[in-house]
């Protein structure tokens, strides 16, 4: 169904079934998938592919030579039937890739609204990424990957299988995280070492001085602390009223797939 309102240019590829919103536009030689849902106000620019069972939440923009929906590059994938959906208001630049889900990773590839995919990205399969999150140049995110809101990933960074990264961490660019990073953490580096707060990130996203106080303070006590990280956690959720550091300690005591990178 191709709402009439809709803008596509006579060389595009609509496929029998796809569904096109209103106001939506698509570029010359875009090809849409018999599967695809197209919310309002979407643009596909020319030469780009959105295929799958995929749904594209409104005012998103996909850019030339994207692609959008394909199969997983997970080899225990037999063509089960599974599913992306993506956001509004997403940007997905050139040569970006995201991927459908599998069935065992829970079927569904999810990007929150108001992202940036930035050219040459990647979004593999079962990745859960939350709203506001900015993947940089030709960042990896691989399968079964949780990033949490408001996260930034620099250039040519490689997010391992399964980590989680938690809400508002910056990732730097060409760093390898093999862990999961705890909220408003700073990775860096090759190794991909947490080196502190992402106190810049604090700043502009409004935060006030005593939060940021607060979570100076835990990030101290978890770096000087011995023993087991949810042991510490747990006992930080105790000694503080913050709502940060408890979102912070909820991170460490939830458990983890990979373990965490350690405060330092």
């Amino acid at each position: 169904m191709i709402d009439p309102s809709a803008q596509i240019h006579p060389s595009a590829i609509i496929e029998p079934g796809a569904r096109i919103g209103p106001g939506c536009s698509i570029g010359p030689f875009a090809i849409i998938g018999p599967e695809v849902v197209l919310a309002e106000d979407v643009t596909v620019r020319p030469h780009a592919l959105v295929t799958g069972w995929t749904e594209i939440g409104p005012r998103c923009t996909i850019f030339s030579f994207a692609s959008v929906g394909e199969v997983p590059q997970d080899l225990k994938y037999a063509g089960e039937r599974t599913r992306l959906i993506v956001g509004a208001g997403c940007r997905i630049r050139e040569n970006a890739t995201l991927h459908l889900g599998t069935e065992g990773g829970g079927g569904v590839t999810r990007v929150g609204d108001n992202c940036l995919v930035m050219a040459g990205a990647h979004v593999g399969h079962d990745a859960q990424i939350g709203k506001n999150v900015i993947l940089a140049n030709y960042a990896g995110v691989a399968g079964h990957v949780v990033i949490e809101d408001n996260v930034i990933v620099g250039a040519a960074a490689g997010l391992h299988q399964f980590i989680r990264v938690g809400e508002g961490a910056m990732i730097g660019a060409l760093t390898r995280v093999t862990h999961d990073v705890m909220p408003y953490g700073l990775v860096a580096a090759a190794d991909g070492t947490l080196q502190g707060l992402n106190l810049i990130g604090l700043k502009r996203r409004g935060m006030s001085r005593e939060d940021i106080a607060a979570l100076r303070a835990a990030y101290r006590y978890l770096a000087e602390g011995e023993g087991a990280l949810a042991d510490l956690a747990d006992a930080l959720a105790q000694q503080s009223d913050s709502e940060v550091v408890a979102q912070v300690a909820r991170f460490f005591t939830a458990g983890s797939h990979r373990n965490f990178l350690r405060p330092t």
